[in-house]
């Protein structure tokens, strides 16, 4: 059995794996859901020094003082940017990486750069609060870009929901290992409306072809938590 680190994306926190995680562990795997401090439960620590290299570290410091090896190591939306830094930092503790409709950077890349447009209409409905820029406010930003429907699921999530530092979005992945991080297996488990925004053809190349969708919106892991477990258990498999 190996165990899973599910890292969450931007404006949400280790609640969202909730249904996804009880599946996983009620198969006898390890499921770790880790929140990035800042966010979710651990919004009492915002602060302005939280940027991607702060999430980077969170969950590299999970990897070491649990002392987890042959990691599968998911992230969504954000958290490609964060799992791809882990997986540069922590080389050697990760056997699989897993891309859940995620960004997924290029050595030098943000995620400005990876998703502009996106982000920068979050940007245009954020705040400053306390010196800190904030984005994706609950309530400022359409709830249909998470893409979930279901009016009892809708309702779980908008009081869990918490601004984000744009600082997070606008620092630029910085790889010191790639070779050895380019060289674990990956899979891409992404939308299938956001097909055709991505390029698949290097997605393929890059997973050996193990490009799979999911026919939800963006939040899969709220919307389809059945399905993600699905394919997230064959991963472990291969």
């Amino acid at each position: 059995m190996k165990p899973y680190v599910l890292v969450h994306g931007g404006g949400h926190g280790g609640w969202c794996y909730q249904r996804v995680a009880r599946i996983m562990r009620s198969k006898g795997h390890e499921a770790y859901t880790p929140t990035l401090t800042g966010l979710g439960e651990r919004e009492h620590l915002l602060s302005p020094n939280i940027d991607l290299d702060l999430h980077i570290t969170d969950v590299v410091k999970l990897l070491e003082f649990e002392d987890l090896r042959d990691v599968i190591l998911v992230g969504h939306s954000y958290g490609g940017m964060v799992i791809s830094g882990v997986a540069d930092r922590a080389t050697s503790r990760i056997g699989h990486i897993v891309y859940l409709d995620a960004a997924n950077p290029k050595n030098g890349q943000s995620l400005v750069d990876v998703a502009g447009p996106l982000m920068n209409a979050a940007r245009s409905k954020g705040r400053v609060v306390n010196g800190i820029e904030l984005v994706l406010y609950p309530g400022t930003d359409p709830m249909s870009f998470y893409g979930v429907t279901d009016p009892e699921q809708l309702e779980w999530m908008k009081p869990k929901l918490t601004p984000h530092p744009w600082k997070c979005f606008e620092q630029k992945l910085v790889l010191r290992n790639e070779p050895a991080m380019r060289a674990i297996p990956e899979t891409h488990i992404v939308c299938t409306s956001t097909l055709p925004g991505r390029d698949v053809a290097a997605l393929k190349a890059s997973s050996q072809g193990r490009v799979w969708d999911i026919d939800t919106g963006h939040d899969l892991m709220i919307s389809e938590p059945e399905a993600v477990a699905d394919l997230l258990l064959r991963v472990a498999s291969l």
